[in-house]
């Protein structure tokens, strides 16, 4: 090596340093994935060279075919691994090797528990790369020459995993990168060729360059019979994997072990895929799509900042990592690659976005991706489910975001409701329409910020009483998804708390003419309770949907539900005032007392208590407290004496 120069000591970010010392303990059960990790950077710079070699002149391929590399020297119980790709300066090492270039990172570190089961879950959702190396490794040493660099400037890299690293200017005379692990003194069974290539061939079978080792020759072969028996066997170069890219094979070659181990190749994920779809397309539009549905859900899902789409392939030459014109943002937990022969190799972000082809390859992968998702919830509830649990909430965005699949959509929703009373969504609108009375035209739902707000929900004494089942919903999203979901399968969404309950053919006429009567038996107490209130409300009159309640709140048809005024309101953003309609059970015998106050002072206490308490039974805050339980102790007071 020529001389070197400029050598630096440098710390790590301290999110880096952190997640460093923690992925050490926690992943070391599942150590051999730091090759998996190795591989799949390497695979990347190969691509990466590739698409840049098509539009920059000077970076034609002039060393021979692009391959990785990986040696083994079992005297300095070392391995290294080089690629010829497109390789890194020296400020490119630094920034990609020193620091974490994710946003939401400081969050991520934030919700690390101690716990190394949990961390390590949450590890693997983040993605570890590059850091993989210190799992088995005492000592990583990388060294890198970039491309676009024509003389031999190069950088070395070297860190023990601590709190610094080392970086120097070198020589190198070929372009890429090479990582030398010296490994930790447990670690030493991935020097045995074979179980080392057991590996590779475990985690880099799909990859689309070959992969080479010096392998000696096999036992009994003919190279070692040829061969002097007291010379060394002479290791000869073999390539490791089947070096195609997994996607351009029949569906019929390609077993489950091979998608999944492909799957966590692109998504750099512990977990296995809970299913996937893969497709070839020919005709007006020839392209090949692989899709996959995590089995969990990222750390940084809901980071609008996020890395997110499809592997966009052009006549299988890598062209990006994240192209998100693919797939509409609620389903942006998809994962896969998506290879066109009808695009252009030159294809950039902003040509996406015009190309008329992308819309119909969108629709048509938009598509097969709910098509994979509704297949997963019949033939396999129960992974179904655990979907649900790690993105229920992503896909509830869908009906306001495209329409035209509304009602596909619709199919995939679970809710929790009073059939189950659990908090677990686990109830389709499919089987709350199986569950219906034969004369119910409804869908009922009640909004609320908890499963106890809202299965205690005096607006459901009715529906309990005639035994109708109601969606309980208590997702921030819910409210916002039912107003554009609207209705399902010609049955119309209502708000138990919102407008006249009308349940139609569900009362009968006597039901009816009785509540008439009562309405005008109690027609003065109505006028007495709107004079009290007066502002506070827009409107008092009987109810019947109360069984047990004195009263209740009711949203008027056209107005904001209170569970998305509160949530607006949380988030800062203005919402205009509105007043509700005080409703009140006639049958009450609270209501009956209030009928027959004649004490005026005593009437307003009690009027004002009956407000409060149907407020607060709704989830809501009141505005004066103090002047509530005041009220309310001076009354227990009278009653008592």
């Amino acid at each position: 090596m020529a001389k070197t120069a400029k050598k630096k000591k440098m710390g790590f970010q301290t999110e880096a340093k952190q997640l460093l010392q923690l992925m050490i303990h926690s992943l070391y059960s599942n150590r051999e994935i730091f090759l998996r990790e190795l591989i799949s950077n390497a695979s990347d710079a190969i691509d990466k060279f590739r698409f840049a070699s098509l539009t920059e002149a000077a970076l034609s391929p002039s060393d021979g075919d692009l391959s990785i590399r990986i040696d083994v020297d079992p005297e300095a119980k070392t391995i290294t691994l080089t690629d010829n790709g497109i390789g890194m300066s020296r400020d490119e090492a630094i920034e990609n090797l020193g620091t974490i270039a994710k946003s939401g990172t400081a969050q991520f570190m934030s919700e690390l528990t101690g716990d190394e089961q949990k961390d390590s879950q949450l590890i693997g959702q983040f993605g570890v790369g590059f850091y993989a190396s210190f799992i088995v490794a005492s000592k990583v040493v990388v060294e890198s020459r970039s491309a676009r660099v024509t003389a031999e400037e190069a950088v070395r890299w070297t860190s023990s995993g601590e709190a610094d690293f080392e970086v120097e200017t070198i020589t190198r005379e070929a372009r890429g990168t090479q990582v030398t692990l010296y490994l930790k003194a447990d670690n030493e069974e991935y020097l045995d060729n074979f179980r080392l290539k057991t590996v590779i061939k475990k985690y880099a079978d799909h990859v689309s360059v070959p992969v080479i080792m010096a392998l000696p020759a096999e036992p009994g072969s003919a190279d070692e019979a040829e061969s002097d028996t007291d010379a060394d066997v002479v290791a000869q170069d073999e390539v490791v994997n089947s070096a195609t890219a997994l996607w351009t094979r029949p569906r019929s070659e390609v077993g489950k072990e091979e998608y999944e181990a492909f799957y966590k190749h692109i998504s750099h994920d512990f977990e296995n895929p809970l299913t996937w779809s893969h497709n070839k397309v020919e005709g007006k539009l020839d392209y090949t799509s692989l899709i996959f549905v995590p089995g969990k859900a990222p750390f940084d899902l809901w980071n609008r900042e996020s890395i997110k789409g499809l592997k966009l392939f052009v006549q299988r030459v890598f062209i990006m990592d994240d192209a998100e014109q693919f797939l509409p943002l609620y389903l942006r937990f998809i994962k896969g690659v998506v290879d066109s022969n009808d695009l252009s190799l030159n294809i950039s972000r902003e040509l996406l976005q015009k190309d008329p082809a992308i819309e119909s390859m969108r629709n048509a992968l938009t598509k097969r991706s709910l098509d994979m998702l509704d297949k997963l919830s019949k033939k396999e509830a129960e992974q179904y489910q655990l979907f649900w649990n790690e993105f229920g909430q992503v896909l509830k965005e869908g009906p306001a975001e495209d329409f035209g699949n509304k009602e596909k959509i619709a199919k995939l929703l679970r809710f929790s409701t009073t059939h189950t009373g659990s908090e677990v969504q686990d109830q389709s609108l499919d089987a709350y329409l199986s569950r219906m009375q034969p004369e119910q035209s409804k869908i009922y739902y009640v909004a609320a910020e908890n499963l106890q707000t809202a299965s205690n929900s005096p607006h459901l004494e009715v529906f309990k009483k005639k035994d109708i089942e109601v969606l309980l919903l208590t997702d921030r999203i819910d409210e916002w998804l039912v107003n554009h979901l609207m209705e399902f399968d010609g049955k119309m969404l209502q708000d138990v708390a919102k407008g006249s309950l009308d349940l139609g053919a569900l009362e009968d006429s006597e039901e009816k003419k009785a509540s008439e009567e009562i309405a005008k038996e109690f027609s003065d107490l109505v006028t007495r309770l709107s004079d009290e209130l007066g502002e506070q409300v827009e409107q008092v009159r009987v109810t019947h949907r109360l069984t047990d309640s004195p009263a209740c709140l009711v949203v008027t048809e056209d107005d904001m539900g209170m569970q998305m005024r509160r949530i607006l309101e949380s988030a800062g953003q203005e919402v205009p005032s509105s007043k509700r309609i005080f409703e009140i059970n006639p049958e009450h015998p609270l209501i009956v007392r209030l009928d027959q106050e004649v004490d005026v002072d005593r009437f307003k206490s009690l009027s004002g208590v009956l407000y409060d308490q149907a407020l607060l039974a709704e989830g809501g805050q009141l505005d004066d407290p103090a002047n509530y339980v005041q009220k309310l102790n001076k009354l227990l007071l009278e009653l008592t004496a």
